[in-house]
């Protein structure tokens, strides 16, 4: 990989840190060709730090460690992105990140539906919330339409309608992640199941 120390005077080049499995960013550091050789002897991130005009291991006197993962060059070689497995809180004040963000997954507009999913739940006297009367109905109710959306997939699958077919595997999903926040569960506890694994 190379590298281009020296387009700056300080012989610095950004190091963006991001969680390996979350994909959110964490922070950014800067490092010299020393830094980022320790980064890769070491598999801990290292930093040249320019208050203190030192390397420095996050985590040293933390025990926060970002484990490494990968390192890639940007177009311009001289900008670095760095995947860690970070060892608790990344910012020195003890958040997540140093945006004071949880390091948590999101998995985008499916995160986003089941927040909505959760607010219908609480909130089931909303009369005209489909989501809403579902909850009303029970278990049962939620259950069976799973199957339901389950037994309709299977029938289009087995036909040549692509735009049906998609429309019933989207009604599936989405009864699915109903039924996860009916059983108290979110689609990140099924991704944790399928990571174990392996």
């Amino acid at each position: 990989m190379e590298i281009n120390f020296n387009k700056n005077n300080d012989g610095l080049v950004p190091a963006i840190i991001q969680d390996a499995t979350t994909k959110n960013v964490l922070m950014l550091g800067y490092m010299n060709e020393e830094a980022y050789q320790k980064t890769l002897d070491s598999k801990k991130v290292t930093f040249f730090s320019r208050t203190k005009n030192r390397l420095w291991t996050k985590g040293e006197e933390s025990g926060n460690f970002l484990n490494l993962v990968t390192i890639k060059n940007d177009c311009d070689e001289d900008t670095l992105l760095i995947t860690v497995n970070p060892v608790g809180p990344t910012c020195h004040k003890g958040s997540d990140t140093c945006w004071n963000q949880d390091n948590s997954q999101s998995f985008g507009f499916l995160s986003d539906l089941e927040a909505t999913i959760q607010s219908r739940k609480e909130n089931q006297d909303n009369e005209k919330s489909y989501v809403a009367s579902l909850f009303r109905e029970g278990m049962n109710k939620i259950a069976q339409k799973v199957g339901e959306e389950a037994v309709e997939v299977v029938i289009e699958a087995k036909d040549d309608n692509e735009k049906l077919f998609l429309d019933e595997s989207a009604d599936l999903l989405f009864h699915y992640l109903i039924l996860l926040q009916a059983k108290g569960y979110k689609l990140n506890d099924i991704v944790e199941v399928l990571k174990s694994r392996g």
